[in-house]
Formats: C-alpha cells, structure tokens, sequence
C-alpha cells in the first residue's frame, strides 16, 4: 500500500500540469445543475441529498434568491423553491425528477460528444 502512494504521489508530483489540464477540461465539460434555494429550505436540503449520488455528473451552483442582487430571482421563485436550471434552462422545480434529469445529462453527453 505504501509503495502504491508514494508511487502516485511521485506521479503527481511529475506529471501535475497535464493532470491539472485534464481535470480543467473535465469540468469545463460539465453541465451546471442551478438550484435556487433560500434558507431555511428544507425541500432543498432533501434535494440535495437525492443528488449526491449525481454529484460527479454536473457542477451544482446554488443561488441564494434572498441576496439583494437575486432580487429578480425571488420575484420569480419565491414561492416554488426548489428550482433546477440545467445549463442556464428550467428543468424542475419543487422536488427533483431524477428520470428527468438523467435524460437531460444524457442529451447533454451525446451533444459533447458529437462536438468532438
């Protein structure tokens, strides 16, 4: 078990900057997954656990809707959090539909994929 730490730590250490790239590139590549939440939001929470195991599928930015510069993001979602964009777009809202988004991811994967 040593051996094999040392061994990739020595990778690490001289092969950092391709390594470095690649993972740059990889999430590059991810979709964003957006949820607006507020706090307390206990409908949120739950969702975010459904998504832990998607997690390594898409880069989860939350958006605080009670900031002062999401105003126009309360005014729309006050009353219906949680909501999802997928890249920018509305996929859900109130609960998360995991057969929707798998499909959504999926789209989005064969979509890169023929782009490269």
């Amino acid at each position: 078990m040593f051996w094999f730490q040392s061994w990739t730590l020595q990778l690490a250490k001289y092969s950092s900057r391709p390594l470095q790239r690649l993972l740059c590139e990889a999430v590059r590549n991810l979709p964003v997954l957006t949820l607006f939440t507020k706090k307390p939001c206990p409908l949120c929470d739950e969702a975010k656990a459904v998504l832990e195991p998607y997690k390594h599928k898409f880069i989860l930015q939350e958006v605080d809707i009670t900031l002062p510069d999401q105003m126009a993001w309360y005014e729309r979602y006050k009353n219906d959090i949680p909501v999802f964009h997928l890249n920018g777009h509305f996929l859900m809202k109130h609960r998360v539909d995991i057969e929707k988004l798998e499909k959504q991811l999926l789209n989005i994967e064969l979509q890169v994929g023929g782009k490269r």
